[in-house]
């Protein structure tokens, strides 16, 4: 049964004075890309730094008071916890989380400082779901799922109601896409007479639960997942969502690790936005085929909260597979000025030298020789080619790390 523009408005009401609209910000870059307008949805400027807040607050404020003396659990990476930990200390209800080990720090400790009791188990949000569901059978709590419920899916279809409201013209939305409570909620608040908008999923390809099941007619759980981008790696879709999404998004398209990394970067130098991995995934897509997007086109990007210690490696991984980081391991002869001269062309076809290590003592080098461990700035791949063609023009053998 599908989800009502009459629920989503009381959705709409319940939130009004709880979140607040996030910017709709144009993109010039992204927009000479695609060839028309483009718009970056926000939501990493979101309250607890996504979206989630929308849908916990919805489906908590809700309850019964029977139900929220009962108190409530969640299951999460760590921004469906945020939001649930934030929703229950402005409903006074008593919140318990379980988080898989390795969670993002900043979040663990955001969703602590909400008042939320958190408790780590596996290391999925599936191992997590698992373990909320016994303790809500063994306590009483009531389960707060991620994306799998009506109120869910309505709180975060206000954030379609945003989209129409800012970019009234929208053809396309672009949505990274978990468990599917956000796309699903704004395909449904995009249904309007008259304004054909297509609603575009994106799902990290190493956690892509939605394509195969959408070619099944039913959610299918995958058996393993693989990705950076821990906010949307889902491995089964909610029965809820996933009537939604049949109905009404256009597509599900997937991106790869280094897409995902290139777009983070660039979403951070050129937007001046801090996203993270699952965040960028919209702009990623756009960045791998451009052309596919029909303008005006939204992207949204979901969350914003992201370890510093992953930042820095997301974007050391972003510059080198944009081609603008090298790591290498260079053989010269072990002769007075012998590294000198290395640097020296290097300099000279313009490579910018960030760290030099020098080693001496190995069982693959030869008496004569020595390896120097590099670490490179270039201007892009075709920079990144040159340089490689100078080496191997001055008779340099060389591995990439």
């Amino acid at each position: 049964m599908s989800i009502s523009a009459a629920e989503i408005a009381r959705a709409a009401n319940l939130l009004h004075d709880v979140v607040a609209p996030t910017p709709l910000e144009y993109s010039r870059w992204l927009s000479d890309l695609v060839g028309g307008d483009v718009f970056l949805k926000c939501e990493n400027l979101q309250r607890t730094g996504s979206f989630k807040l929308r849908g916990a607050y919805v489906r908590m404020a809700r309850l019964s008071k029977k139900e929220r003396a009962r108190g409530v659990v969640a299951a999460s990476a760590g921004n469906h916890a945020q939001g649930v930990a934030l929703a229950a200390q402005l409903l006074g209800i008593k919140a318990t989380v379980f988080m898989p080990y390795g969670a993002p720090i900043p979040k663990e400790k955001a969703t602590r400082a909400y008042g939320a009791d958190i408790r780590f188990v596996g290391t999925s949000i599936d191992d997590c779901l698992s373990a909320a569901r016994a303790f809500e059978a063994e306590t009483g709590a009531i389960l707060i799922h991620p994306f799998d419920h009506r109120d869910i899916v309505a709180g975060q279809a206000t954030t379609g109601l945003e989209i129409v409201e800012q970019c009234p013209q929208v053809r396309t939305v672009v949505v990274p896409t978990g468990g599917g409570g956000l796309i699903a909620g704004i395909a449904l608040a995009m249904q309007r007479d008259g304004m054909p908008i297509e609603v575009v999923g994106v799902q990290a390809k190493g956690a892509a639960a939605y394509p195969e099941s959408l070619l099944r007619g039913e959610p299918v759980q995958l058996e393993k997942m693989a990705t950076m981008a821990d906010g949307i790696a889902v491995g089964l879709p909610g029965l809820v969502p996933f009537t939604a999404i049949q109905q009404h998004v256009s597509e599900v398209l997937t991106v790869n690790e280094d897409s995902l990394s290139q777009a983070l970067l660039l979403v951070l130098e050129r937007a001046k936005l801090v996203v993270e991995p699952a965040g960028a995934a919209a702009v990623a897509a756009v960045l791998d085929e451009p052309e596919r997007f029909k303008p005006p086109v939204v992207v949204v990007l979901s969350g914003g909260n992201i370890d510093p210690l992953l930042l820095m490696r997301v974007i050391r991984h972003g510059m080198a597979a944009a081609g603008r980081y090298m790591s290498l391991r260079v053989r010269i002869p072990d002769t007075p000025g012998g590294l000198a001269t290395l640097l020296t062309e290097l300099a000279a076809a313009d490579a910018n030298i960030i760290e030099v290590l020098h080693e001496r003592i190995s069982e693959t080098l030869n008496l004569d020789e020595v390896e120097v461990a590099l670490q490179l700035e270039t201007r892009g791949n075709e920079h990144r080619e040159r340089v490689l063609a100078s080496l191997r023009s001055n008779g340099y053998t060389y591995t990439l790390n």
